[in-house]
């Protein structure tokens, strides 16, 4: 590929301000959080403004409704994003921590220390907070940032950015720390993946399916992300139906728009006749269409579609629903397993055998007993916000907060020991 020499600035930029920012003392960091913070509220106008071009150009190009909530910005909401910058302020320092030490027979000191993953490349789709959330975690951890947002939220994210930048430069830091593409040119995210291995140290994709695929087959540096959230609820013959009621609803219509949002509810045969129509009757209640097998179809009174094989594997991200009639724990487990996408499942049951059967075989990366699956979020964790939730099976796995944000070396101290 022909060499970017707007993205290799950006990259050069940002591994100079890498070097600057790890050895930032932690009470000036917080210090240029709290600056941001303010700026916040106090361009609140200015943000809103910024979102309803983006919420107007969303309309004209007949976007879907699911994916205009998710771009569009209130006063609330920016609360909410200051919100978790005051709770990434109230983390310790997770830099130059002593994560474990030991001495070996020969004197040697080994010590395993927390450290920054240096530059951070960030892509994501629709939602301005991310480049706040984002941006504020990796400066947090020591961590430069190179934010590429998605189209559809450009004026968004390019003056929260540039508002961040405000806040570091009015510190006295360097305004490098963080960097937002401001053009919309496919070919620097190309470039950005695929030629900037030596500025770049990691790769985080926050988006839907295709926006992954394509991250995995043209990063040449390390990723963490996941491909989307086909999220289970599993109401077991011993759930408690008022519960089970209350968490279905809640995992499937409180935002229909996350990746921690249920897309397909498994209800086990022996509580059918007692657990099925009410909780399907809750949902269309709210609007959510019904999908499911024929088994279900007896106890919906609306017209309903019988479920195919693509309903199992998809994620619908609006008020769908898929249902399907299960023989108990283990023929949930394996449904899950196959269909799933190792994001967030859960189990409703008094029966604390089936939970621990469910709890250690599906292979979520978030397993929940009792409770709803949009709680699959750095902030209700107490992470303060998240990059985003990671389904690798290696580190880090599920939300990626303050903690998961850093790296380790090993530093050993000896007494002149040489090796034998």
């Amino acid at each position: 590929m022909k060499k970017n020499l707007y993205m290799q600035r950006i990259g050069k930029k940002a591994m100079t301000a890498s070097l600057h920012l790890s050895n930032t003392d932690i009470n000036k960091k917080n210090l240029a959080l709290k600056q941001f913070s303010k700026y916040l509220k106090k361009y609140s106008r200015l943000i809103l403004n910024a979102n309803k071009k983006d919420i107007s150009a969303a309309k004209s190009k007949k976007i879907k409704i699911s994916m205009i909530e998710r771009l569009k910005l209130n006063n609330k909401k920016i609360k909410q994003i200051r919100n978790s910058i005051n709770e990434i302020i109230k983390f310790k320092d997770p830099l130059g921590k002593t994560l474990s030490q030991w001495k070996r027979p020969n004197g040697l000191t080994i010590k395993k220390i927390s450290i920054p993953i240096g530059v951070i490349g960030v892509i994501y789709e629709s939602r301005p907070n991310v480049t706040s959330d984002v941006s504020s975690l990796c400066f947090k951890t020591g961590n430069t940032v190179i934010l590429r947002g998605g189209s559809e939220a450009f004026h968004s994210n390019k003056i929260l950015a540039k508002l961040f930048r405000k806040a570091l430069k009015n510190k006295n830091l360097d305004e490098n720390c963080v960097q937002f593409i401001d053009n919309k040119n496919r070919k620097h995210v190309d470039y950005l993946l695929s030629n900037m291995k030596s500025y770049i140290d990691l790769i985080i994709p926050r988006g839907g399916k295709n926006l992954v695929k394509k991250v995995l087959k043209k990063a040449t540096t390390s990723i963490i992300g996941h491909y989307e959230g086909l999220c289970h609820v599993y109401v077991d013959k011993d759930a408690d139906l008022k519960m089970a009621v209350k968490v279905v609803k809640n995992s499937k219509m409180r935002n229909v728009s996350i990746c921690g949002a249920a897309e397909t509810l498994l209800i086990d045969k022996k509580c059918l006749k007692t657990h099925c129509q009410p909780i399907l009757s809750e949902l269309v209640k709210l609007k959510c269409k019904i999908i499911g097998d024929k088994i279900v179809k007896k106890f919906v009174s609306e017209k309903m579609k019988i479920a195919k094989e693509k309903d199992w594997k998809t994620e619908y991200l609006s008020p769908i629903i898929s249902v399907k009639t299960v023989n108990g724990v283990e023929e949930a487990i394996n449904h899950i397993n196959k269909y799933g996408s190792s994001h967030t499942d859960s189990i409703i049951t008094k029966n604390k055998k089936a939970a621990t059967k469910f709890l250690s075989n599906v292979n979520s990366c978030i397993a929940v007993h009792n409770a709803s699956t949009q709680f699959s979020d750095g902030g209700e964790f107490g992470f303060g916000a998240e990059v985003g939730i990671s389904t690798s099976k290696l580190h880090p796995r599920g939300p990626v907060g303050v903690e998961q944000l850093t790296t380790y070396k090993y530093i050993l101290e000896g007494k002149g020991q040489v090796r034998k």
